[in-house]
């Protein structure tokens, strides 16, 4: 393999790590700025997103509009509806009258911005950011993998600005992660839905566990899959019920930028009570497909009995163990009896979501320079860029790792044009994108200048005596 240079030429404005759609929504705003000089790396060979959730039929949960550009800049080269204008499909999109596009043309869209925009590398697996202060640069360690993921070159390059968006990672509980890893047993995370699905549908007895979109998603799949009264379903959530999303106008307003710095300027441990809080707004079921499912079920009622499938929220599951060598069985406690049970199932689909993929590796020598907050997590400013030490003049920006910081809006597709043109208005210092002061009819604080003040006591007016004329 080949060495990486050691003196930084022509340093660049802008590196981004990782290419999901919020890295390439900076991607491709950045693309018109003149003299800005950004390149991206993603270790994987292409575009890739959730392709395990691609089931047939299933929407976005925001509007086309929250594409990678069109609320930063509607008239962007890199929007939806350009993409539907290259493949000659405006019309049918126009008559379609579709505000929520499938989510498999999104990722068809997304691939096709990945394909034809510059400055993107794929097959780049970034190992280390360091700041280097002789050049006052950061300096960012990669290496070109080949076809089969085998390392070709090592490469450095020198930038003045990062962009981490290195995105989420399936969650599996710590009960159910010794059977995920386990060969041959068939417990999968949702992300491998698509590639198991053969072999689920299959299963004499599946049990899907996790009360979000995803989890009612592959529910309702696999229901459409299976003969009437063989269902042999379970569907188990941790949350008291199947919840439908917050889907109100006025609370969507959670998701607006206005939502987003309230929530920044609120102390620590008020930001941390009101994440676990509001799970609802992001994490729970949209009502059409809560509807599918009671409607599915129904009709499986319209000669007589009942479908062989059972859905009970308010589960935990406590433990699980083989049994022979296939089977398993789950140890569940329901929260609000207090009682607990055993379950034996064929295969489990665990639709219990995604985390923020841990930056400690990738950023070690960055972690003197790095101020944390009281849970040990980094800190993030207004512009979401990391909080570092005075020293270090350039500038770290996160996309996507910062809901502690930024509140429920931080995984949100609508929220990422905006965090974009934030992040290249503060590197560029030039405002490349003006982005609107306010943006939702909520006012969620009370402004200093805005505070509620007692008036002082009136005094009695003095009646003037009546005059006649």
């Amino acid at each position: 393999m080949s060495t990486p240079p050691q003196e930084p030429e022509n340093p660049r404005d802008l590196v981004g790590i990782g290419i999901g759609p919020f890295n390439l929504s900076l991607a491709a705003l950045a693309h018109p700025l003149t003299d800005f000089d950004a390149v991206f790396y993603e270790q994987r060979p292409a575009f890739d997103w959730h392709p395990g959730l691609l089931i047939d039929g299933t929407t976005l949960q925001v509007p086309f509009m929250a594409d990678l550009v069109t609320l930063a800049d509607p008239a962007n080269p890199w929007s939806f509806l350009n993409y539907l204008k290259t493949r000659d499909r405006l019309f049918p999109f126009y008559f379609a009258e579709r505000f929520h596009i499938q989510r498999a043309e999104y990722d068809a869209y997304c691939r096709w911005v990945s394909e034809n925009l510059p400055g993107l590398r794929f097959a780049h697996q970034v190992d280390a950011v360091r700041w280097n202060p002789d050049h006052s640069l950061f300096e960012i360690d990669f290496t070109h993998l080949d076809d089969t993921g085998e390392a070709q070159a090592l490469g450095r390059t020198y930038t003045k600005n990062v962009a981490l968006g290195v995105g989420t990672a399936p969650y599996v509980p710590d009960p159910l992660k010794p059977l995920v890893e386990a060969p041959g047993v068939p417990v999968i995370h949702a992300a491998d839905y698509l590639r198991e699905r053969e072999r689920l549908i299959t299963a004499p007895h599946v049990t899907v566990i996790g009360a979000g979109q995803s989890g009612a998603e592959i529910f309702l799949d696999l229901l459409h899959a299976r003969p009437i009264g063989h269902e042999r379903i379970h569907w188990l959530a941790r949350t008291e019920a199947f919840a439908p999303m917050e889907y109100s106008k006025l609370g969507l307003e959670h998701f607006t930028p206005d939502y987003s710095r309230y929530f920044h300027a609120l102390a620590e441990s008020t930001r941390d009570r009101l994440v676990a809080s509001q799970w609802q707004l992001h994490k729970g079921i949209g009502a059409d497909t809560l509807a599918a499912i009671h409607d599915e079920l129904y009709r499986r009622t319209l000669h007589g009995g009942w479908p062989d499938a059972v859905l009970t929220p308010g589960v935990l599951v406590r433990t699980a163990g083989r049994i022979a060598s296939t089977r398993i069985e789950l140890h569940l406690e329901h929260i609000q009896q207090g009682t607990r049970s055993r379950l034996s199932t064929d295969a489990v689909v665990l639709a219990t979501g995604y985390r923020e993929r841990p930056l400690d590796r990738m950023l070690a020598g960055l972690d003197p320079y790095m101020q944390r907050d009281n849970s040990d997590r980094p800190c993030v400013d207004d512009r979401f860029r990391l909080v570092l030490d005075p020293a270090v003049t350039g500038s770290i920006h996160v996309q996507n790792a910062a809901i502690h910081a930024h509140g429920v809006g931080t995984p949100d597709l609508g929220l990422a044009a905006w965090r974009s043109a934030t992040i290249l208005n503060s590197v560029t210092g030039q405002n490349p994108y003006p982005l609107p002061e306010r943006t939702a009819f909520t006012t969620f604080g009370l402004a200093q200048h805005q505070a509620f003040q007692v008036p002082s006591a009136r005094r009695p007016r003095t009646l003037l005596p009546l005059v006649e004329r």
